[in-house]
């Protein structure tokens, strides 16, 4: 039974279309409801169309009617990261150098995927400039704020998929993630964000930051996660880079558990530093996997930080999304973005050689951990979320996004499947997430770890507002 549609998760609607309890159209409406209740403080949506998704949940309607549903996720309600190509609704990237009056024709790989299962657009969420940074607020939609706390980031640059998602305004959305940008608002707003394997889930058009960027989902449970992703990956002919479709369902996957599994613990990777209440919640996280018979040993890898590495790859990205706009671009953009490339600038060839050097070497480093070690555990970020409107917290000592989140980027370089799941909150009230790690190709058994982690803890049924319920126990 569904207590309520607010909450509800994709999983609990499609059994309720399916028994008669809810319907398509009432799921919708109540989405768009919440949207209209929050979404003014919030500012987690660019687009919404409340008609065409009404009319859309409609036609499920008559489909669960008829015993004919079209696929996996059919009525439920879903928003998409405004980096993605959505047939007949403009993507603007969060930039006033794109125009709305484009040629709007085409869906994105994952936004095919989805609509051919039937699933109903609700709207477009938003974005930074064209996805350049770890918080979410940019010149043309102003800044998106955390439900847990409106003066506080929710994180980016798939805020608005993770804020929407959070604060009950439908119950997933897909994102993109070019160096945490899916786990890092996971982590800030306590939902579940999941980069998969790079070329798991295809990509269309190719991104300007290359084999860093992955696209994956943004939801309440793993278990919906792992059901969009039973979607996501299914193939797209235009991604030439893309893996061949998985052969079993991940939904289908993800009761294995932990039991047995030997996992490692690494709380800064070797050159972090985590806030107090974020190490203690991890490591009551880690305490929790150990009890469900896995074998977590902690462990100090002493990786060197490859921010200069990344940034060689990723601002390189950036200046190329620039240089189509032309000369008088960089006086358009998000100021920030224009000084972060003007602090960035002029790398060589060979600088991005030996970026990508130093990206082998990590990723034989974490080939040879998952020789020993079937997980890796991390804090998703080493601090809560911060103030909105700010790129770094006040008083950091660098200007750079990557300062404060060292622990997402390095599995975009090494293109690793990563989940971020709640797993509790600070004093404050504030969400903190722990990231799960496996090596390539093993989305089936991240997901099943998370799931596990989740089974046996109730930090994704709280809502904003309402951690004191769940302040003292961690666990069902």
């Amino acid at each position: 039974m569904i207590d309520s549609l607010e909450w509800a998760t994709a999983r609990q609607l499609v059994s309720a279309y399916g028994s008669g309890e809810v319907s398509p159209v009432e799921a919708t409406q109540s989405a768009l409801d919440a949207i209209d209740r929050h979404d003014g403080d919030i500012n987690a949506f660019c687009l919404v169309e409340a008609e065409s998704a009404l009319a859309a949940a409609r036609e499920s309607e008559g489909r669960w009617r008829r015993n004919e549903p079209r696929g996996l996720a059919d009525g439920v309600p879903t928003s998409i990261k405004d980096l993605m190509l959505t047939k007949g609704w403009p993507t603007l990237r969060g930039s006033r150098l794109t125009s709305p009056d484009g040629d709007w024709s085409e869906d994105a790989p994952a936004v095919a995927r989805l609509r051919e299962n039937g699933a109903v657009l609700i709207g477009k969420v938003t974005s930074p400039e064209f996805g350049w940074k770890g918080v979410t607020d940019s010149p043309r939609c102003g800044i998106t704020r955390n439900p847990w706390d409106l003066s506080r980031t929710a994180g980016g640059s798939s805020g608005g998929s993770a804020a929407a998602v959070a604060q009950g305004m439908g119950p997933w959305s897909v994102g993109t993630d070019g160096g945490g940008s899916i786990r890092i608002p996971a982590g800030f707003t306590g939902v579940v964000g999941f980069k998969p394997t790079y070329g798991t889930v295809p990509i269309y058009p190719a991104s300007p930051f290359g084999t860093l960027a992955h696209a994956g989902p943004i939801t309440r449970t793993v278990d919906d996660a792992a059901l969009m992703m039973d979607i996501l990956s299914l193939p797209d002919a235009r991604d030439w880079s893309a893996g061949p479709a998985p052969t079993r369902s991940f939904l289908s996957s993800i009761g294995e558990g932990v039991r047995g599994r030997k996992i490692a613990f690494s709380p800064n990777l070797g050159y972090g530093t985590n806030d107090p209440d974020v190490d203690k919640a991890v490591r009551e996280a880690v305490q929790v996997l150990r009890e469900l018979g896995a074998d977590v040993e902690e462990i100090d890898l002493g990786w060197q930080d490859p921010v200069a590495a990344y940034h060689v790859l990723w601002f390189s990205g950036a200046a190329k999304v620039l240089e189509g706009y032309g000369a008088g671009a960089p006086e358009q953009i998000d100021p920030l973005l224009a000084a972060a490339l003007e602090r960035h600038a002029d790398f060589s060839a060979s600088d991005f050689l030996d970026a990508t050097a130093v990206r082998m070497r990590l990723g034989r480093e974490a080939g040879l951990l998952h020789e020993r070690f079937d997980l890796l555990l991390t804090p998703t970020l080493p601090i809560p979320a911060f103030e909105a409107g700010r790129d770094v917290p006040t008083g950091s000592s660098s200007l750079d996004w990557t300062s404060w989140t060292p622990y997402t980027y390095p599995f975009n370089l090494t293109q690793q499947p990563a989940i971020s799941v709640p797993c509790g909150y600070t004093a404050g009230g504030l969400p903190v997430g722990l990231q799960i790690v496996g090596p390539r190709h093993s989305d089936a058994g991240v997901l099943s770890a998370a799931a596990a982690y989740q089974g046996a803890t109730e930090w994704h049924l709280a809502r904003p507002n309402t951690t004191a319920v769940l302040t003292n126990p961690s666990r069902k």
